[in-house]
């Protein structure tokens, strides 16, 4: 039977709705897989019978640092059902992956090449060591500040359980360039402990005492680098409300 147009019309739209209601399976926490391919190989979860893609193994210069084979991972971001599929994989991003810390040693998938699968780009940079012929680079400083000097904020994110990692020079770096050059006579530094509500209802808690260890961290960090005539006030909250990314962090504040 065929059907009227308006009828075909509602039906059409009605599946539309449907799929744009598919429910968001992250945050989750899933055993990463490394899927092999023709050029570089490229980091997938497999959850509720469909495969997400993280991202590609690189350096620690890229934005996205590979988790480890052995442990599970925390997947936190937007799966992005309008981007082409990588790796087989839905894309996920923004995508922030953790690497619990518990052992598990039944996450041991590594695949062998798939000619069939070919990454929609370029890598980045070609396998070997850091700062080959593309690797990542980032921009350079901003120009040097002119007085008068104001209070200036910045925000160190953290992955889930994590303390400084290969991505904290590039969030310090400016913290140090700021305070070397309105000589600081203050840094406050207070950090903070983050929970994560995952999609199925559970909650994941940071242990407690991991914001006052992360912002004692990060004032030793800026005193061994040579600011240690200023005043430090460190202080933290070990109150984890669920928030995801954005409650793993540490504040800096530098007071010319």
């Amino acid at each position: 039977m065929r059907l009227l147009p308006r009828a075909a019309a509602l039906l059409a739209a009605t599946g539309c709705a449907a799929h744009a209601a598919e429910p968001d399976p992250l945050p989750l926490v899933a055993c990463p897989i490394v899927q092999d391919t023709p050029s570089v190989p490229c980091w997938i979860v497999e959850t509720g019978g469909e495969t997400y893609y993280l991202g590609i193994q690189s350096d620690v210069s890229a934005p996205f640092n590979p988790p480890s084979l052995g442990h599970k991972v925390l997947v936190e971001g937007k799966v992005d059902r309008s981007a082409p599929r990588i790796c087989g994989g839905l894309v996920v991003d923004p995508v922030t992956v953790s690497i619990m810390p518990e052992a598990s040693p039944e996450c041991d998938d590594l695949r062998m090449v798939n000619p069939r699968i070919s990454l929609p780009f370029e890598p980045p940079r070609p396998p070997g060591p850091s700062l080959g012929r593309l690797a990542f680079t980032y921009p350079g400083p901003p120009p040097a500040p002119q007085p008068p000097f104001e209070t200036k904020a910045f925000t160190v994110p953290y992955e889930f359980e994590g303390m400084v990692g290969f991505k904290t020079p590039r969030f310090l770096n400016p913290v140090l360039l700021y305070a070397q050059q309105t000589e600081a006579r203050r840094i406050e530094i207070t950090g903070y402990r983050g929970a994560t509500r995952l999609a199925d209802g559970t909650v994941l808690k940071e242990h407690e005492g991991i914001a006052h260890a992360r912002a004692e961290e990060v004032a030793a960090m800026l005193k061994g680098a040579g600011i240690d005539r200023a005043d430090y006030v460190v202080s933290a909250d070990e109150s984890p409300a669920p928030g995801g990314p954005d409650n793993r962090r540490v504040e800096i504040k530098v007071v010319p």
